[in-house]
C-alpha cells in the first residue's frame, strides 16, 4: 500500500485529504511543519509526499528545495498544494523539482487522480518489463532494443542509459542522478561523461527520429519524453 505524507498546517485540510486518500486504498501520514515532515520522511519513508507551500517557518519551497538537493530523498516525487494562483509561485516550486502542483481548492477525485499520475511517472518498471514509447521498445528479458520494428545495436552503457530513461519517463534528472543510475553510486567518473553517451545514443537512433525523445532541460540536464 503506497504511504503518502501530507504536509499542511492546517488540520482540517488534512483530515479531508486523509479521507480521501484512505478511501483510495493509500496509506497516510501527517505532518504541521517542515522539521516534522523531515522526521516522517526519515522514519516512515514514504512514496509521495504532498507539500503545501505556506507553512509556518520553514516554508514548503525550501523543504522542497532542501529534499531535492539531498541525495536520499532527491528522487521522492513531491506535489505541492497552495491557494496561491500566480503563475511564478507555481513556476518556482516546479523548477526545484516539484512532480505537479494542485492549487487549493480542488476536489478529492482531482487530487487522487493526480498522485496517481505522478506515481505512474516516477516508479521504475520492473528490470524485465518490456517498455514501448512511440515505436521505440527495449526488452530487458532478451536484451534487445528496436526503433519501428528494427533492430538496433547499443553498446552496453547506451542500452543501460536508454533503459533509464524510458523506465523514468517525463522526468527531468541532473547528470550525477544519471551518473549514479547508470554506472553506479561507487564509479567516479566526471559528469560530461553523460553527454558523451547521451550524443551517441541519440546519434543511433537518429535514423528513426527518436533522439527528439531525449530532451535537454537547460539548468537541470536531460528528460526522456513520452511523446515525439
Amino acid at each position: 500500500m503506497p504511504r503518502i505524507l501530507i504536509v499542511d498546517d492546517e488540520p482540517s485540510i488534512r483530515e479531508v485529504i486523509r479521507f480521501a486518500l484512505e478511501v483510495a486504498d493509500f496509506q497516510v501520514l501527517e505532518a504541521g511543519h517542515a522539521s516534522e515532515a523531515r522526521s516522517q520522511i526519515a522514519a516512515e519513508n514514504p512514496d509521495l509526499v504532498l507539500l503545501d507551500l505556506m507553512l509556518p517557518g520553514r516554508s514548503g519551497l525550501e523543504l522542497a528545495r532542501e529534499l531535492k538537493q539531498n541525495n536520499k530523498t532527491r528522487t521522492l516525487p513531491i506535489i505541492m498544494l497552495t491557494a496561491k494562483t500566480q503563475e511564478r509561485d507555481k513556476v518556482a516550486g516546479l523548477d526545484i523539482g516539484a512532480d505537479d502542483y494542485i492549487t487549493k481548492p480542488f476536489s478529492p477525485r482531482e487530487l487522487v487522480a493526480r498522485i496517481k499520475a505522478v506515481m505512474r511517472r516516477t516508479t521504475p518498471t520492473g528490470p524485465d518489463v518490456e517498455i514501448e514509447v512511440n515505436g521505440l521498445c527495449i526488452d530487458p528479458a532478451s536484451h534487445r532494443v528496436t526503433a519501428n520494428e528494427n533492430g538496433l545495436s547499443l553498446a552496453p552503457t547506451e542500452y543501460r542509459l536508454l533503459h533509464f530513461f524510458m523506465s523514468h519517463p517525463d522526468r527531468a534528472f541532473d547528470r550525477s542522478q544519471i551518473l549514479d543510475a547508470v554506472w553506479g553510486d561507487d564509479v567516479f567518473v566526471d559528469e560530461r561523461t553523460v553527454d558523451v553517451h547521451i550524443r551517441r545514443l541519440r546519434k543511433l537512433l537518429e535514423p528513426t527520429g527518436h533522439q527528439k525523445l531525449i530532451q535537454t532541460v537547460r539548468g537541470v540536464g536531460y528528460r526522456f519524453s513520452a511523446k515525439l
